[in-house]
């Protein structure tokens, strides 16, 4: 897979991935790409999950969710725990890991 910055999107190139909101919590995934805008049109938000560590290729774990698996998200990437709304986990694309063949 190769990253690349196109059109204000941080991307690994090969796959569009899913929405970070809709992974199962305890699933391994991989950043695939980061979105740099949000709905306001700004590019603070991408900025700012760049800054967290958000960027494609990095593992990442939702450990845990709100009440009634709603928001804010718990996101586990490398050794920091973050809490994310659903528009901030809207703007990050995952792909999971796949399990070992045996």
């Amino acid at each position: 897979m190769e990253m690349t910055h196109t059109g204000g999107m941080l991307e690994v190139r090969g796959w569009n991935g899913m929405k970070l909101a809709d992974l199962a919590t305890g699933v391994v995934a991989r950043v695939v790409s980061v979105s740099a805008l949000d709905s306001t049109g700004s590019i603070e938000l991408g900025r700012r999950l760049a800054e967290l560590g958000f960027l494609p290729g990095e593992k990442l774990r939702i450990v845990a969710r709100g009440f009634m698996g709603r928001e804010p998200i718990a996101v586990r990437i490398g050794t920091s725990t973050f809490a994310l709304r659903m528009f901030e986990a809207a703007c990050i694309r995952v792909a999971p890991e796949q399990p070992l063949q045996a």
